[in-house]
């Protein structure tokens, strides 16, 4: 992960064109064209061996003849022509490049894969990044940049749109310039040889000329690094995603059913729903998420109001709402007196508010205004029909001078139609008011709108506590998957699999194996009729697809028939497969249970991923899922349920009682933990997990193994192994850990313990309580990029906090920003070096060169410790506050 230079590809000095070109339609010449016009204010230079002059640009014969070094170049030559430019760039103090060629590795082709490597190999020594190849170019209307051959040059706006695929960035760019949509920066990342979707990410993020990020996907090259930047860039604006390749055809040849069910495209979703990411079906929807972002627009909720001159088409959105999972607003009885007062008898008296065909201007104008002060809504869809008996144009400038009001945080309008709507959808984009062709597209539009702000809200909430998992129990679990491993044996049976649940503490069914029908039957006696007897087999996923299963038997004779003809019929069915006997399991009585799946299932990119959906033999059939990357806790399990369709079924109807949703939470949970601990277990499958009032049961389970496999988690885990005992100089005890997402109502009350005068001086502000949104951002964090550490008195309760360190990274890993707050009643006992000394460790530890703090010049206490500690303390432009610093590539201080 890296942001190192993009400084010189997003805001050059001077841009160099090496390949410029005079020959009509080629692309050196387009380049050079856009460049000349696009206003860019830098130097601009061109090289030609073969051209004199290349329009208005300088023009030189060599990269060798440049008077000064170009931060960025851009490549429109052949492709065995880039290693040795991005060679000789490089040594010139080029920074940033954009290589435009084909023929560098795409498809595999040998001779093309060697010249990538040698053109990375020569960009690496100087840092120079590389842009492509194999893309349409970079363009940043910002600044007047546009590095690309694209037929149009947009206008500057505040939305950035990065893509892999050139052709579909010229076909926004021709959408866009037609709607008046304007972009900050766009990029086409081609092949993704170096700068990918995380560097932008990470970039973006920070950029204060971007307020929303639109990306086209085709694949992720590094999980972690896209998902730490993508959640960062999502917690400060929207980030809108359309992903291409929806098949599931890579999970066919999957053991189990959530590795069937757990297709890429599925996990895919789960990353962007994980990072708070909104994403959209199509390049239609990109299209209109697009111009909706354009407008401003926001919401609070799910509740739309519809106004319109035509009952139609205020029916097909308010059924279009309702398919979505949205609410028709409701209207106050003030809102409906005031609408009495200024519209014709014959209106709809409710929602949708049907204002009747011959609506004109000012009757739009007057209801607007009406229904703007009804409280009980969160956006205004505002619709018109075209009538003979209206002036469509007075309607058209009232709702525009509407928007242009406080409605314009929250106006949407559908002009039907297409011979008069044209004119009034132009006027609305040059209003800035988000227009659409049909009242599916609004809708669906505003449900975008409340699925990003639900996004956001979920990154918010503070979870349960996690699981507790036994130590014995991960080291029964660790011993079942080693031993198994070494006996050379890559799939474990159901009994092994629920032995290994069990050690996680997931409910499991009692279960016993048998060799032989008559063994069956004595196991049969000892568990009670009635039973089930299954086909104990490590090659037989589904049992019941070859007669592997039989249930409620009655007797011994009953289970040694069934145990007979089973084995027949297993055989023929299967011959290859090794039958190792039979289990033996009481028949559950449960009769309001509903059947769940759920398991673990490995990703080529995400790694481990867990999944929950309906289970049952028609499991693959009914293809209802939801899947989650681990760590998960409470919230995000919840979440996970609440996107399958079997969530409904878990709720109460008619006289079946709501099944224990936290307890099928309980179970996500485990299962990833499970996954983090134990990556040798690439898939697992609870299929049923029986789901009632009383809980949870898992009936049947099987699990496959791999051999060292590749720790692949998305998102870091947990760090338990920073748990530590800190004993301070007089003798006293802190516990130390890191933070977690539970830890937001500490956090609070830290604060709540803290001196006013301290909580300044953190704040540089007047604080009283830490928000509890702060709070939840500080305690829900990326491990890979961020660190908290929390101090407690050694007996305390978890929550009663002492002390807190943070620590906030970089993307490159060269310096990390710290703080740090000591419960006022328990400053001066030498807790506050301990846990700078703490943080200044694991930074070390981490990788970074250095680690900086502000810190307000009053704060006297602070800038002696850190001189203590061995900081320079620099005065900077405000005189208020210094920047204190930490030179980690120097031994450390001395814990004491």
């Amino acid at each position: 992960m890296s942001v190192r230079n993009l400084d010189a590809l997003f805001r050059p000095q001077s841009v160099a064109l090496v390949g410029a070109s005079n020959r009509p339609g080629s692309v050196g010449t387009a380049i050079a064209h856009n460049l000349s016009t696009g206003g860019f204010s830098g130097k601009l230079f061109a090289v030609s061996p073969h051209e004199p002059a290349i329009g208005a640009l300088p023009t030189y014969r060599s990269v060798a003849e440049l008077p000064t070094p170009p931060d960025l170049a851009v490549l429109a030559t052949p492709a065995s022509a880039a290693p040795e430019l991005i060679a000789e760039l490089g040594q010139r103090g080029t920074r940033a490049a954009i290589v435009i060629a084909a023929g560098l590795g795409e498809g595999g082709a040998q001779a093309g894969v060697e010249l990538l490597g040698r053109m990375l190999d020569a960009a690496r020594p100087n840092l120079l990044r590389v842009l492509g190849p194999n893309c349409l170019g970079f363009l940043s209307p910002r600044v007047g940049l546009n590095a690309s051959f694209s037929h149009l040059n947009p206008v500057s706006g505040d939305i950035a749109f990065i893509a892999q695929s050139g052709a579909l960035v010229t076909s926004v760019l021709d959408w866009a310039v037609g709607r008046s949509v304007g972009f900050s920066h766009v990029a086409s990342l081609g092949d993704v040889a170096d700068i990918d979707f995380g560097d932008m990410l990470d970039w973006l993020a920070l950029d204060t000329a971007t307020r929303a990020i639109l990306l086209y996907v085709e694949s992720v090259t590094y999980a972690r690094k896209f998902m730490s930047a993508a959640r960062i860039a999502a917690r400060t604006k929207p980030v809108i995603v359309l992903k291409s390749g929806r098949s599931a055809a890579g999970a066919k040849a999957a053991l189990s059913h959530t590795g069937a069910l757990a297709g890429s495209d599925a996990v895919y979703d789960a990353a962007f729903r994980r990072a708070g990411m909104l994403r959209v079906e199509s390049l239609h929807d990109l299209f209109e998420a697009a111009e909706t972002l354009a407008s401003h627009i926001t919401v609070t909720g799910d509740r739309l109001a519809i106004l319109t001159n035509g009952g139609g088409a205020g029916v097909l959105a308010t059924d279009a709402l309702d398919g979505l999972g949205g609410t028709l607003a409701e209207l106050a009885p003030e809102t409906r007196t005031a609408l009495d007062r200024i519209l014709p008898s014959a209106w709809s008296h409710g929602m949708p508010v049907d204002i009747l065909g011959d609506a004109g201007g000012d009757r739009y104008a007057a209801a607007l205004d009406a229904l703007e002060a009804n409280p009980g809504q969160d956006a205004i869809l505002v619709m018109n029909c075209p009538t003979a008996v209206a002036d469509n144009a007075s309607v058209v400038e009232a709702v525009a001078a509407a928007a242009g009001r406080r409605t314009r945080s929250r106006l949407l309008t559908c002009w039907l139609g297409e011979a008069t709507a044209g004119p009034a959808r132009a006027r609305f984009a040059s209003a800035g008011v988000p227009t659409y062709d049909t009242p599916d597209d609004a809708v669906q539009a505003f449900m975008r709108l409340v699925a990003y702000r639900r996004n956001q809200a979920l990154l918010l909430e503070t979870p349960p506590a996690a699981a507790s998992i036994s130590t014995e129990g991960r080291a029964r679990a660790r011993k079942l998957v080693s031993s198994s491993l070494t006996a050379g044996r890559s799939v474990l049976t159901a009994p092994e699999t629920r032995s290994l649940l069990a050690a996680y503490g997931v409910p499991v069914a009692v279960s016993e194996s048998a060799a032989d029908p008559a063994a069956a039957a004595l196991a049969a006696e000892r568990i009670r009729y009635p039973v089930a007897l299954k086909i104990l087999s490590p090659d037989l996923s589904h049992k019941s697809d070859v007669g592997g299963v039989k249930l409620n038997l009655a007797s011994a004779q009953a289970v040694r028939e069934a145990a007979d003809a089973m084995l027949q019929a297993v055989s023929k069915a299967a011959p290859d497969a090794r039958l190792e006997g039979f289990t033996v399991e009481p028949m559950i009585e449960r009769p309001q249970a509903r059947e769940l799946i759920c398991g673990i299932a490995d990703d080529a990119t995400f790694g481990p991923t867990i999944l929950v959906g309906q289970g049952g033999v028609a499991v693959e059939v009914i293809g209802d899922r939801a899947l989650g990357l681990p760590p998960l806790n409470g919230v995000l399990a919840r979440d996970m349920i609440r996107h399958t369709r079997v969530a409904k079924l878990l709720g109460a109807y008619r006289d079946v009682a709501a099944a224990d949703l936290a307890a099928v939470e309980d179970v996500l949970v485990r299962l990833s933990d499970l996954a983090i601990d134990l990556p040798e277990v690439v898939e697992l499958d609870i299929n049923p997990l029986l789901a009632d009032a009383d809980g949870v049961l898992a009936l049947d389970a099987r699990a496959r193994l791999v051999q060292a496999p590749e720790r692949r988690l998305a998102i870091e885990p947990y760090p338990a192994e920073l748990e530590k005992t800190l004993t301070l100089a007089d003798g006293e005890t802190f516990a130390l850990r890191p933070v977690r997402p539970d830890d937001a109502p500490a956090l609070v009350e830290l604060s709540r313990r803290s001196d006013p005068a301290d909580l300044r001086m953190r704040f540089f502000g007047a604080v009283t309580e830490l928000p509890p949104h702060l709070a939840a951002r500080l305690s829900q964090i990326d491990y890979d990029r961020e660190m908290a550490l929390l101090a407690r008195a050694d007996k305390a309760a978890e929550a009663d906090l002492a002390g807190i360190v943070r620590l906030a990274g970089d993307p490159d890993r060269i310096e990390a920003e710290y703080a740090v707050a000591v419960r006022s009643d328990l400053k001066h006992h030498g807790l506050g070096r301990r846990l700078m000394q703490e943080i200044l460790a694991y930074a070390r530890a981490r990788g970074y060169a250095r680690v900086f703090g502000r810190v307000l010049v009053e704060n006297k206490p602070m800038l002696s410790l850190a001189r203590e500690l061995g900081a320079t303390v620099r005065h900077g432009a405000d005189p208020s506050e210094v920047r204190v610093e930490f030179d980690l590539t120097r031994p450390p201080s001395p814990i004491g």
